[in-house]
C-alpha cells in the first residue's frame, strides 16, 4: 500500500473514528470479537489501544484549542436565576438568559476547559429556523403551543448546546417487564447524545435528533461567531448515568424486537465506550412554560406540550380484576342483546367470572414491576419529513426521515461453564400449536383415553360420561394455558447455538440428576399415605369416567 492509498481511505474516515495504527485506515468494532478491525488490512485494535487513541486526540485538540483562543475576544454571561453560562462575541448583544428570561451577569472568559474538542457546524440561518418553526405552526394552528409560539418568533435564539457523543461497545442486561428470565448481550452504539445541561428538558432536545456526523468538524473559535455557546453544568456522575439512560432507550426499541414485547428493562453498561465532549447547533425558544427547539443542522422541529398528561399505572391484581368484569359485562350484554332470560344471564357470566378470574390473575401475576399510581409526563411534538439541504439559495426539505443508527445486539449465554453466542426465540407456530394441543388435551383427556380402550369407535362415546371431568378442567385449561404462554415460554425460550460458520444449532438443556430424583420423589409422595388413599380414589373416578365414556352409546 503506498502513502496516496493511506491518504484516500483516511479521508473516507470521519473525527471520531478508531484508526489502524498498521495503514491508518478506519477501524470497525466486531462485537463478537470485542476488537475493532481495520476496514483495509484487517489488522486488529483492541479497546485499551482504542482508549488510547482518542485520549490522544483529545490532548492534541485542547492544545490547539488553547493557541486558538488567543485570537477572539470572549465574554461569558453567568445567569442570575438558573446559573446558566454562555460564552459569546465580545461585541454580541446578550441581555437577558434565553432559558428562564433572568438578567445575566458579564465575565471576562478565559477557561477553554469548558468548551467541547468538537463541533458540528449551524447549516441553517436564523431566519430559516424562524420559518421552518413557523410552517410547522401553521401545519398544527389548533394546538395551543403553535398559536402561543407563532407570535414569539422573534425571540428564537440560536446556540450551541454541550453534548457528550457517545460511540463504542456496551454490554446490557435485559427482559421483559411482564415476566420472563434476564438475558445477557453486547453491542455496539454508533450516534448517542448525551445532553450535558441541567435546567434542559431531556426529551425536547432528544426529540429533534438525529444529526448528521459527516459534518462533524474539529471546534474553533471562528464558528460560534454570530452564535452563544452554552456550557455544560451537570456533575460526572450525572453524566454517567445519562449515559447509561440514553444507551438503553437508544437499544431499546431493536432488543423489543427479540424479547418480542415493547415492555422492555434495559440496564447498560458503558465502561468501554468512547465520549466525546460536542457541541450541537440548536434554535431555542422558552418562555411563560412555552419550549420549542429547531436542529440548526437539519431543521427538525420539537415543541414540548404546555401541559403536562398523566396516565394511570394499576398495581397487576387490579388489572386482573378489571379484566375479569370487563369480560363478563361484555358476555352478559350480549346474552342480554340476544334476549336470554335473567336467569341464564346471571348464572352464565358468574360461572365465566370464576374462570376469568383464574385465567386473569395467573397472567398478571408474572408482572416483574409492581409499581402503581398517577405518572406525570410531558408530550413532544416534532416536524415531519427528512432534513432541510440547500439547493442553490433556497432551502429544501428532503422526504425520507434519517434514522440514527443501531446495530443488532448479539446474545450470549452461559452452557456448560462456558461463554456462547446465542440466538432466542420465544413464541413460534409450532410452540404456540404445542400450547392449543395441551389445553385441549388436559380438557379431553377422559375421551381421548375413551378413544383407545374402544377402538376409536366414536359412535359409542358418551361425553356425558365425562361431565365431571369437564367441569374442572374448563375452567383449569386456560389458567394452564396461560401459564404455558406466559411463563413456560418467556422463561425458557428455545435457545440456538451459534458456530463460528454462522449456523445455528437447537441446544436442548439435559436434566441433572438432581432434578430427576425431585421428579420422581413428588411422585412417590402421592402414593404414600395419607395422599395414597387420595390418589386411588383419583385413579378410581379417572376409570369410571373412561369407562362410561368409551362405552356409552349415542342417543
Amino acid at each position: 500500500m503506498n502513502a496516496s492509498d493511506v491518504t484516500a481511505i483516511k479521508k473516507q474516515g470521519k473525527l471520531y473514528d478508531i484508526h489502524c495504527p498498521s495503514c491508518g485506515a478506519p477501524a470497525c468494532y466486531d462485537i463478537r470479537k470485542r476488537m475493532y478491525n481495520c476496514s483495509y488490512c484487517g489488522n486488529r485494535v483492541g479497546i485499551d489501544r482504542a482508549k488510547s487513541e482518542h485520549k490522544g486526540f483529545r490532548e492534541i485538540s485542547r492544545k490547539k484549542m488553547r493557541e486558538s483562543i488567543k485570537k477572539f475576544d470572549l465574554q461569558k454571561a453567568v445567569c442570575t436565576g438558573c446559573g446558566a453560562e454562555v460564552i459569546f462575541d465580545t461585541g454580541d448583544a446578550v441581555a437577558n438568559c434565553a432559558f428562564c428570561g433572568r438578567s445575566l451577569v458579564r465575565k471576562a472568559f478565559v477557561n477553554t476547559d469548558t468548551i467541547p474538542e468538537l463541533i458540528v457546524p449551524f447549516a441553517i440561518t436564523k431566519e430559516e429556523a424562524k420559518s421552518v418553526l413557523a410552517d410547522w405552526c401553521r401545519k398544527n394552528k389548533f394546538k395551543k403551543e403553535a398559536r402561543a409560539i407563532s407570535k414569539r418568533l422573534e425571540d428564537l435564539n440560536g446556540f450551541y448546546l454541550p453534548y457528550e457523543l457517545v460511540r463504542g461497545p456496551v454490554n446490557c442486561s435485559v427482559f421483559r417487564i411482564d415476566g420472563g428470565s434476564v438475558y445477557d448481550c453486547r453491542g455496539f452504539v454508533d450516534e448517542v447524545f448525551v445532553n450535558c445541561s441541567g435546567m434542559l428538558d431531556n426529551r425536547l432536545l432528544d426529540a429533534m435528533e438525529p444529526y448528521d456526523l459527516d459534518e462533524l468538524k474539529e471546534f474553533d473559535f471562528s464558528y460560534i461567531a454570530g452564535h452563544q455557546v452554552k456550557t455544560g453544568d451537570i456533575s460526572a456522575d450525572e453524566l454517567i448515568r445519562r449515559v447509561r439512560i440514553e444507551v438503553g432507550e437508544d437499544y431499546r426499541s431493536v432488543i423489543g424486537k427479540t424479547l418480542e414485547t415493547k415492555a422492555v428493562g434495559v440496564n447498560a453498561r458503558c465502561d468501554d465506550v468512547l465520549r466525546m465532549p460536542v457541541l450541537m447547533p440548536v434554535y431555542y425558544l422558552a418562555f411563560d412554560g412555552y419550549m420549542a427547539a429547531v436542529n440548526g443542522q437539519t431543521g427538525k422541529v420539537s415543541v414540548r406540550a404546555y401541559k403536562e398528561s398523566k396516565y394511570l399505572i394499576l398495581p397487576w391484581w387490579l388489572k386482573a380484576i378489571l379484566a375479569t368484569i370487563a369480560g363478563t359485562a361484555g358476555v352478559a350484554l350480549g346474552l342480554f342483546v340476544f334476549g336470554a332470560e335473567p336467569d341464564l344471564i346471571f348464572g352464565a357470566t358468574g360461572c365465566l367470572a370464576l374462570v376469568l378470574i383464574f385465567v386473569f390473575f395467573t397472567a398478571y401475576s408474572q408482572q416483574k414491576e409492581d409499581t402503581y399510581g398517577l405518572e406525570y409526563y410531558r408530550k413532544v411534538f416534532t416536524s415531519r419529513g427528512g432534513a432541510y439541504v440547500r439547493e442553490g439559495k433556497q432551502l429544501v426539505q428532503t422526504p425520507k426521515e434519517r434514522v440514527k443508527p443501531v446495530s443488532k445486539p448479539v446474545f450470549y449465554m452461559n452452557i456448560n461453564g462456558r461463554e456462547q453466542e446465542v440466538k432466542l426465540r420465544f413464541t413460534s407456530w409450532l410452540r404456540m400449536l404445542q400450547a392449543v394441543a395441551l389445553m385441549l388435551g388436559i380438557i379431553f383427556l377422559p375421551v381421548i383415553f375413551a378413544l383407545i380402550i374402544n377402538g376409536f369407535n366414536f359412535s359409542r362415546i358418551n361425553l356425558g360420561g365425562s361431565a365431571v371431568w369437564f367441569c374442572i378442567a374448563v375452567p383449569l385449561a386456560p389458567v394452564l394455558f396461560i401459564k404455558n404462554i406466559r411463563m413456560d415460554i418467556y422463561d425458557s425460550p428455545w435457545i440456538y447455538l451459534i458456530g463460528e460458520n454462522g449456523k445455528k444449532k437447537r441446544y436442548r438443556k439435559k436434566r441433572n440428576s438432581k432434578e430427576v430424583r425431585d421428579i420422581i420423589e413428588f411422585i412417590v409422595e402421592w402414593f404414600k399415605p395419607p395422599l395414597l388413599w387420595l390418589s386411588l380414589v383419583f385413579i378410581f373416578l379417572f376409570c369410571a369416567m373412561v369407562c362410561l365414556t368409551a362405552f356409552g352409546f349415542a342417543e
